[in-house]
């Protein structure tokens, strides 16, 4: 990829990454945040330039966020998220859940991010996975556990990359936040950093982070978002090469394993027989598809003990 300059925009990001993972350590999944120098940093007159041409043409709504902006709302999001999960970074698992969730995204309608796919496994007993903006997706050993083979890990990922194709993450974000930060990114107090424009923007940035993640972790995506994610990992599924009934497969595993008063997917997901009941009538006759117990053999070899 071109290494280029970051915009603007994109440093304030890079600035409330800084605030939010100031003192969490992040296991090395996120290395090289960026040769960006807070301290001395000072906008140019043609980057304000560009910060009011840009405000002005974007419709200071979720929609505008380029991919690289979207990148940089993911990381804050994984930094927050890995402040509270520690990541699994056992070599062969790491790699094995990458090649599945790349598998999965090279045929979704997003095959390519700005910083590309990333997929973590959460040293977690809840049973959860989130997908942060970006492409950045996590999935817990307590959902892991759920999963009987490789068809119904991918029926996990499939479902989370479709979130990130969808932008489900993004539309976390209120609005007016956005409307406000553009709003001052677009005056001339924002030509030099430390003032109290940049503090603002700074907490802004900081909140957004937050909408994302308390969406992710304590409310959820509404049924809608949900529904919508699942069509469309039943399309990826199918274009992977996988069972496509393995989503249901998944949802009725964790319909035994759910506890209805836990504080993981079953607080910010749907009821699993409420998505059965939706998913059923869009597949059709169930029949065993080519390499699956060859895919079986190999999700045993990795996480069979897990």
């Amino acid at each position: 990829m071109e290494n280029k300059r970051p915009s603007v925009f994109v440093v304030f990001f890079a600035l409330c990454c800084l605030v939010l993972t100031s003192g969490c350590e992040t296991s090395g999944v996120f290395d090289n945040l960026g040769a960006i120098q807070v301290g001395n940093f000072r906008l140019s007159e043609s980057q304000v330039g560009a910060i009011k041409k840009s405000a002005q043409a974007m419709g200071k709504a979720f929609t505008d966020i380029t991919p690289e902006q979207e990148y940089y709302v993911g990381r804050a999001v994984g930094a927050t998220l890995l402040g509270r999960y520690q990541p699994r970074t056992e070599a062969n698992s790491v790699q094995y859940l990458n090649l599945v969730g790349d598998s999965l995204a090279a045929v979704s309608d997003m095959p390519e991010t700005y910083g590309g796919y990333h997929f973590v496994l959460l040293e977690d007993e809840g049973i959860n996975a989130f997908a942060a903006p970006g492409g950045l997706i996590f999935i817990s050993r307590g959902m892991l556990r759920c999963c009987q083979d490789e068809d119904t890990l991918a029926a996990v990922l499939a479902h989370e990359i479709a979130h990130v194709q969808l932008k489900h993450g993004l539309q976390a974000i209120k609005t007016s936040r956005l409307t406000t930060a553009f709003s001052i990114m677009a005056t001339e107090g924002a030509k030099q950093a430390g003032g109290p424009e940049l503090s603002q923007l700074t907490a802004l940035f900081e909140d957004s982070i937050h909408d994302v993640t308390a969406t992710l972790v304590n409310s959820g995506y509404s049924r809608a978002f949900e529904r919508e994610a699942d069509a469309v990992a039943l399309v990826i599924l199918g274009r992977a090469g996988y069972d496509q009934h393995s989503l249901v497969t998944l949802l009725r595993e964790m319909k035994l394993r759910l506890n209805p008063q836990g504080l993981d997917f079953a607080k910010t997901h749907p009821d699993p027989a409420e998505r059965i009941a939706e998913l059923e009538p869009q597949l059709g006759e169930a029949t065993v598809p080519p390499g699956k117990p060859q895919r079986q053999q190999r999700f045993k070899s990795i996480f069979g003990s897990i």
